[in-house]
This record gives structure tokens, sequence and C-alpha cells, in this order.
């Protein structure tokens, strides 16, 4: 467990002192200066087998003074309480035991303050991982930008905190969920952009592109115009580095609700110092409905009001663009890359030699270890030069996994050589008996050797009135394709066959009984090839790249 100490600026003598010629007379007019501040804390499950706590975090700390009118209490975890009482129950959340300096300030009339400070060690055991991981990146250093989803319907809604009528309203957008892509009056927002870093010490958020939206029910409580936009004038703590702690959901929706019939993730994250994520409510912590590589869905509570929903995605939208929505939402096969060592051999076999394969490649295939693993969570398809040649590796699921119809996604990362061309693609699993170009063929990725910002979509079959080989493809711009993941999927029906990146179509054929893409079962195919037609020339000063795939998934 770590032990990690905060250090903040205390203020550990009176904010107002006084020069007076008796010691104990702590007035002057109508100020009075609170004096004897104590405080105390009470770590909750703190025994002799849990000496720092049972993991959940809480502590109750007791203030007292003497004139006192309230107490502000600073917990040295970027959050800061006020308890009129002196009484307060506060959570950390940073994993492993740590110790911070809190800081309690008594506040007497006329706004005289004393203030004193502790001490406290506490343990914390709630993490979730993968989400931090979803939302900033695996190592040190990684971050990424959220956007609003504009271009999705329903990426804002509005409904009840609690079930008003039995029927679970309260977890959902119950009250308004009329939102449509790139709604007018929210149109100022979608310039937001919101950035999570990965730091030694955890997750960071910025907001590094306002304004602020501020919806009309919490613009009357700070008295500014409601349902529009504002900046950092009206929105003070919208800029600026702040710190992300993740906590235990306790909300009644993501304990008891659920969202289109699935659970909430039982996570929330909160961000430090008032901050937020475009949507000014006076509030800063989030439950997350769910979170995927391209997508956040969270629900956050306006205090004394209502819970709004918003979702956010990873790939910045195109005004006027609409989101694409999948028919396929049942997964039925996928492969996730998570046990080291060989591809699975229940999954995958391999098309082995050299021979230039039909399109004059230089590159050896081969099943060797150097050429193809899984580790650290991806699938790795590495191409290398060894003395005069260069080995590879072409994986394929022939006679193993094979699909008819469905959404088959690929989340992958490419190479950034000249002369390597990879690709994610699949043929027809007649095709040893009725051979290429009859069997067809459906390039959902293709990269071609001398523009690494471009991806491929493309279908190839056998045309009986030209007895010759069809084809029909296009292209799409695509940024980081070489340093970033991204999502490289077909929908396929037996109406239409549609390539997409990151949601984005690509290419899309209307399907038919003429076709071999109409009722018939395809195989995957992954693969790198060297030169060749796509790859052309090879950099002389080549050596190896990799491409590394995260996952395979079908839905159907």
């Amino acid at each position: 467990m770590k032990n990690l100490k905060f250090n903040i600026a205390l203020l550990l003598a009176l904010a107002f002192l006084f020069t007076a010629c008796q010691e104990d007379d702590a007035t002057l007019g109508d100020i009075m200066v609170p004096t004897g501040v104590t405080i105390s804390a009470e770590v909750v499950g703190l025994d002799a087998d849990n000496p720092f706590g049972d993991g959940s975090g809480f502590v109750k700390f007791t203030a007292t003074a003497n004139n006192e009118i309230t107490y502000n209490f600073n917990f040295g975890d970027g959050k800061t309480g006020v308890a009129p009482s002196g009484i307060t129950t506060h959570r950390f959340t940073l994993t492993g035991v740590n110790t911070y300096t809190v800081v309690v300030n008594a506040v007497g009339t006329g706004g005289a303050v004393s203030s004193t400070s502790m001490d406290v060690e506490v343990f914390s055991s709630f993490s979730d991982i993968e989400a931090g991981n979803l939302m900033a990146g695996e190592l040190i250093g990684d971050s990424k930008t959220w956007y609003w989803a504009a271009n999705s319907p329903l990426h804002v809604g509005l409904g009840p905190v609690e079930d008003d009528y039995g029927n679970g309203e309260f977890a959902y957008e119950a009250w308004w969920n009329g939102i449509k892509p790139w709604d007018d009056e929210k149109y100022c927002m979608y310039t937001n952009a919101f950035v999570f870093t990965r730091t030694e010490d955890g997750l960071t958020f910025e907001q590094t592109q306002g304004p602020a939206f501020v919806p009309g029910a919490y613009a009357d409580i700070i008295g500014v115009s409601g349902d529009t936009c504002h900046d950092e004038t009206v929105a003070t703590n919208m800029f600026g580095v702040k710190n992300i702690s993740f906590l235990p959901s306790s909300s009644k929706a993501a304990v008891e609700g659920s969202y289109n019939d699935k659970p909430y993730r039982g996570t929330a994250f909160e961000i430090s110092e008032g901050g937020f994520m475009g949507w000014f409510v006076g509030a800063s912590t989030y439950d997350i409905i769910s979170v995927s590589e391209n997508t956040l869905h969270v629900r956050i509570i306006q205090p004394g009001f209502g819970a709004w929903y918003q979702v956010f995605t990873s790939s910045k939208p195109v005004e006027g663009e609409a989101v694409f929505e999948s028919e396929f939402n049942d997964l039925v096969w996928s492969d996730e890359f998570d046990s080291n060592g060989a591809p699975n051999a229940a999954n995958w076999t391999y098309d082995l030699g050299a021979g230039g394969w039909g399109n004059q490649e230089v590159q050896t295939y081969t099943s060797d270890a150097n050429n193809v693993i899984v580790e650290d969570g991806v699938l790795k398809i590495m191409v290398k030069k060894e003395g005069s040649t260069y080995t590879s590796t072409r994986l394929k699921s022939q006679g193993l996994q094979a699909f008819k119809y469905g959404r088959i996604e690929a989340k992958a990362k490419l190479p950034s050589t000249a002369g390597t061309w990879p690709a994610i693609w699949m043929l027809g699993s007649n095709f040893d008996t009725v051979g290429w170009p009859k069997c067809g063929e459906i390039d959902i990725m293709e990269q071609t050797g001398g523009d690494k910002n471009t991806s491929l979509g493309t279908f190839h079959w056998f045309d009986s009135g030209t007895n010759a080989n069809a084809s029909y493809g296009e292209t799409l711009a695509v940024n980081n394709m070489t340093t970033e993941f991204h999502l490289y999927s077909l929908e396929w029906s037996a109406e239409k066959l549609i390539v997409l990146v990151d949601n984005i179509p690509v290419v899309t054929m209307d399907n038919n009984a003429n076709l071999p893409f109409y009722d018939k079962n395809f195989f995957l195919i992954l693969n790198v090839a060297m030169g060749g037609s796509l790859g052309g020339n090879i950099d002389p000063a080549f050596t190896q790249d990799t491409m590394e795939i995260d996952y395979i998934r079908v839905y159907q």
C-alpha cells in the first residue's frame, strides 16, 4: 500500500491578529474571534486488525470552538466542506494508506477566523482500474480527450433522483429526453474538451476548452441567465488541473436501478475543487452508467432538483454528422487477448510461407513467437527484417471460427513504417472449394505502405457478367492510426454491408442473393504484409514494426 503525504498551504495562525491589553479579550467591536479551536477524527472501522480503518475511506470529524458561528473544513485531498455543527463525515478515495493534513477554520462574527489542523491516516481499498484505463489510458503520461457526443441523440437528459412512481424512473431521463444531435440551444457547449491524464498518483482532469452551459434550473439559483453558456467569470472552477477520485456509487439509481435493462457500473468519480464536465449545476460527483474506449455515459445530481444524464465521446464528432447506431447488440464471440503466449489455438491458425501471395509481397509468414505473441493484453503481429528477408504472421480463424451477418469489431493500432501493409479482413468459408474471388472478400481495414493516415474499406467478388474480379471500396482519413487504437468494424446483414472506423462509415454497399456476402459464412484474417501492390516501397532503414490488436468481437 502507498503511503503518501498530502501537503497543502496551511493557515495555522489566527486569520485576524489582535493586540489588546487583556490576554483573554477576543472581541473588537462587532467582531468576535473564535478561541480554543480543536479537531478530532474517528476513522470508520478502525480497530486492532484495521489500524487505518475498514477500507471505506470514511472519517468522522468533530470540531469545537468558543464564539464560533460555523466551521469550514479543508480535507487535504482537494476537497472542502462546511459544517455549522462542527461535525462532518468525509470519504477519502485515494487507494492505499495515505496521510492527509486536515484544516478546520472556525468562523466567528464579522468573518473572524481561527484555525487548527491535524494529520489523519486512512486506508481506502476501492478502485476501478479498468474505468481509469478507459478514461485516460493505462500508462503514466497517457491522456485522452473527451467531447460532448453532439452527434448522438440523447447526449443530455433529465430525470428524478427518487422513485416518484415506483417504476424505476429515478434511473433514466424520464423528465426530459428530447435533445437532438447538434441541438441549437446547446450548440454553444459543443466546443468543450475534457482531458483525463494518468499520473503516478492517479488521474487528473482538465477542461481545456470552455464555455460552461448553465441550465435554467441552476441559473435561477446563482442569478444568471439560463439555458445558455457562460465563461469562467460565472463558472469560476471551470479551468485548471484537478484530481479525480473513484468511489463506490451510492445513489439509488446506481445501487437499485438500471439503464436500458443493464445495471450501472457501480463506480462514481469526483472532480476536485468543484470541477465539472461542461454542465454547471454546482456538483462534481458523477455516477458512471457505462464506459468504453469511445463512450462515457454518466449521471450527475443537481442538489435539490434532479439528475442529469450525459454522454461523451473520445472521437471528436464531425459537425452536422449523426452517430452510427448498430442493429447488432448481443456479443456472440470474442478474443480479448488476455492470456500471454501464443494466440488461442481454438480461435486461430496460420497461413505459412513465402511466395508473394498474389500481390508481389516480399514477406515470409511464420508462426514463431518473434512474429506473433499475446502480451500485455494485446495481440502483437511483428514484421521484422532478418538478413535480406522479412518475416511476419498471417493469422486466420479458418476452420475454427466463422460468422454470417452481425457486427465485427477490431480495436487496433497500426505500424508506422513505410512499406508495411496491415490488414483486418475476411474470406468466404468456401475459399478452399471455389477459390478467390468467388468466395468473396471483405476488407474491414487496410493501410497502405505510403499513407499511414488513411483506412481503406473494400469488397471483392466475382462478377459473372464480366467473368472477372469486381470490387468496390472507399477510403477515410484517420488521425493517429499508428499511435492510438481505433475501432475498425463491419456491419453486415442480408441487405447491406458497411465498413466503419470509430463508428464513422467508410464504405456502404447493398447486399443481395447474387453476391457471396449473402447467406454465407466468412472467417477472419489478421496480417501485416511487406511491399507489394499496397505496401509499396519499403523504408531502407526498416528493422521491425508491429500491429497491435486489443480485441476482436462479434455481435449479432
